[in-house]
């Protein structure tokens, strides 16, 4: 399980190459990457600044990778998050699930990323022609994370 918190840009088909290396019992690998959006809610963006506290934000990703882990059959996972000053279209986030069928994979990729847009402490701040402005967190974010709390609350039951 990899998640690391940088500055520096990474590169898909190396980290998905180093959680596949020596490992023939992976069946599927899914993974999510997330760009800074050149437009959002109607003006242009140049950049955007991400913030993080450090120390609490990586033990918040291992806890989002763990809880995948415990929901599903997974071998492997990573969650690579970048801070500091990125441009439009720039990588911020790559989320990645290896198992041994497709299903578990793509189930936990998107709830990593769910968990991740709504749980782990990041703070975004877009440029844009008005000016900067902070990004709230998304209604459709908080409507993902609800199915997931459901399906915990009927797991429970």
């Amino acid at each position: 399980m990899l998640i690391s918190v940088q500055t520096e840009d990474f590169d898909l088909s190396t980290e998905i190459a180093k959680m596949r290396a020596d490992n023939p019992t992976i069946g599927a690998v899914v993974s999510f990457v997330g760009l800074v959006r050149d437009l959002n809610e109607g003006l242009q963006v140049s950049a955007m600044e991400l913030e993080h506290y450090p120390g609490m934000t990586e033990k918040s990703l291992e806890m989002i990778a763990t809880q995948a882990k415990q929901r599903w059959n997974l071998i492997d996972c990573l969650i690579i998050h970048r801070v500091g000053a990125l441009l439009a279209l720039d990588q911020i986030v790559l989320v990645a699930a290896a198992s041994a069928h497709r299903g578990e994979a793509f189930a936990a990729c998107e709830f990593m990323m769910d968990y991740l847009k709504t749980e782990a402490p990041f703070w975004k701040k877009e440029t844009t022609p008005e000016g900067q402005r902070w990004v709230d967190a998304r209604v459709t974010d908080e409507s993902a994370m609800r199915k997931w709390r459901s399906s915990e609350e009927a797991t429970l039951s």
